[in-house]
């Protein structure tokens, strides 16, 4: 068990505190619960590259936590009405179709390799960027224009791009061959 896998596993302990501060309409306690979430997914995997604490744990759970977190998260904030549905659609079945696939593959017996794409990880600061806006316009009465809404439709598309990408690295991946070395004959 290494410290990034601590925080990481800490991350997902903070989860069901945001959504419930979020549903007890304490915007800007879960505002801060949440920025403190989204930081240490960034803190939890500059220590696993800094003290060369990367491990197979991690790999799976960081991205387990991020998902946890951001669903939960877009889910509440679209039950609430504070964000249009098509967000909320389009985070969520994103991470459902990446979750099916690997799910699919292990029981193939063809697991794939948890390598996040960059955008993947650039989808995941802006979607944690947009809701911390959304949050912070709840919490603090602070208008932040139409830039919300600017980044709604980033968020959007990045979304999207990263689920083909996910799409086509999982089919790339699922139409080779079982054995490399028959691919060399």
């Amino acid at each position: 068990m290494t410290l990034p896998n601590i925080i990481t596993i800490c991350r997902l302990f903070l989860v069901p505190v945001v959504v419930w501060l979020l549903v007890d309409g304490r915007y800007g306690s879960a505002f801060w619960i949440f920025v403190i979430a989204g930081l240490s997914d960034g803190v939890d995997g500059i220590l696993a590259r800094r003290f060369n604490a990367q491990s197979q744990l991690g790999a799976y759970l960081d991205p387990v936590a991020d998902k946890a977190l951001l669903v939960s998260i877009f889910m509440t904030l679209g039950l609430l009405k504070v964000i249009p549905a098509y967000i909320v659609i389009a985070a969520v079945s994103r991470d459902i179709l990446i979750v099916g696939a690997v799910v699919l593959s292990w029981m193939m017996d063809r697991p794939v390799d948890m390598k996040p794409l960059f955008v993947s990880k650039a989808n995941t600061m802006f979607q944690i960027l947009y809701a911390a806006m959304v949050m912070a316009m709840l919490g603090f009465e602070i208008s932040f224009g139409e830039a919300t809404r600017m980044l709604g439709y980033l968020v959007v598309g990045l979304t999207i791009v990263s689920a083909i990408a996910y799409l086509v690295d999982w089919i790339v991946h699922m139409a080779q061959d079982d054995d490399p070395a028959e691919r060399d004959e």
